[in-house]
């Protein structure tokens, strides 16, 4: 059934059937359809950054950047969802087209830019899902506006961290989104280290004012050297951070070059990104020496390509370019094959 919608799907630009999708999906929901379509996922349940997760699979940011589609898309079976990149103000994102499908290579480019509603909205929608009966584990995602300067990107990052502390079961910092000029220069040691110290900060101040500790993950780009990996996971650990994502798109352009769209700016994801992500996950993992968890992304199509983020390191894992080619019976797939 998935493969017919997505043949009608595929005839659409590429964000007009993300959309569609969306909206079809809330349509389902709403009228009871979705509980009809729902699999017996297999549940193995697993504690990472102190959160039982019932399972190793999740949802990466980007689907659903407003928070709109938490218990539609809890029917699927992930272990969690994560929500956003959502900004302190609402921002309608990079001029479109900004969304390019290059199926010969199952993936994706994207230059949305954070288009989102803003994260008061994003908190309300939250608030929703969970009034609708969702009792999952759920991320925000968050990052800065595109008129903040990269020098004052820790304002930003701090509004964010205080409106979704309460809401969230851990926050990610995501500094590695391609779309946002400068904000990959906030993976600079020092800078780096500048901002996860006022975060760190920030988190400790928030978890005596809520009686709650959210743990805080950083979401890094896979087009780093060894040199680089080395210095950030120094920093990071430095910082106390609780977790670690890997990776958010990448900017190479080699396995698609020839592809039509293949030279369209901005991140790269799905299947290209697999292999090189998987090499940043490993290390990562050599240098953090298991003290700092890492959940593993990018090129996750099937139960091979995540066991081999899992066996270079990651605890936990995410999909999305994965889901858009595959569908939604990924999810299950991926937990009955994966050891």
């Amino acid at each position: 059934m998935y493969k017919f919608f997505r043949n009608f799907l595929f005839l659409l630009p590429a964000e007009a059937s993300h959309d569609l999708a969306l909206f079809a999906l809330a349509v389902a929901n709403k009228t009871g359809l979705l509980k009809f379509f729902q699999e017996d996922i297999p549940q193995t349940s697993v504690t990472v950054m102190g959160i039982e997760f019932p399972n190793k699979i999740g949802l990466a940011a980007g689907l659903d950047k407003n928070g709109k589609h938490i218990k539609a898309l809890s029917y699927f079976g992930f272990g969690f969802i994560e929500v956003g990149t959502v900004t302190p103000l609402a921002q309608p994102g990079n001029a479109k087209p900004r969304l390019f499908r290059l199926p010969k290579a199952n993936a994706i480019i994207n230059r949305m830019g954070f288009n989102n509603h803003g994260i008061d909205q994003l908190i309300q929608n939250v608030n929703l899902a969970k009034d609708a009966g969702y009792k999952g584990v759920i991320g925000i995602n968050i990052g800065k506006n595109l008129n903040t300067n990269v020098e004052n990107a820790v304002d930003d990052y701090l509004i964010g961290l205080r409106q979704a502390y309460f809401y969230a079961d851990y926050i990610t910092v995501n500094i590695s989104s391609p779309n946002t000029p400068g904000l990959r220069s906030l993976q600079n040691s020092d800078e780096l280290d500048n901002l996860l110290s006022a975060i760190k900060a920030e988190q400790m101040s928030l978890s005596l004012e809520f009686k709650k500790y959210v743990p805080i993950a950083v979401k890094v780009a896979p087009d780093l050297t060894n040199d680089e990996i080395k210095d950030m996971a120094e920093t990071i650990l430095a910082n106390n951070m609780d977790a670690l994502i890997a990776t958010n798109t990448t900017l190479a352009r080699e396995a698609v070059e020839a592809l039509p769209h293949g030279d369209e700016a901005g991140g790269l994801s799905g299947e290209p990104v697999k292999e090189i992500s998987t090499q940043v996950i490993a290390e990562f993992h050599k240098h953090l020496k298991n003290q700092v968890p890492i959940i593993g992304v990018g090129g996750i199509a099937s139960a091979s390509d995540a066991q081999a983020k899992l066996e270079a390191g990651a605890a936990l894992v995410q999909v999305y370019s994965g889901l858009i080619y595959e569908g939604p019976g990924l999810i299950k797939r991926l937990l009955k094959g994966i050891k």
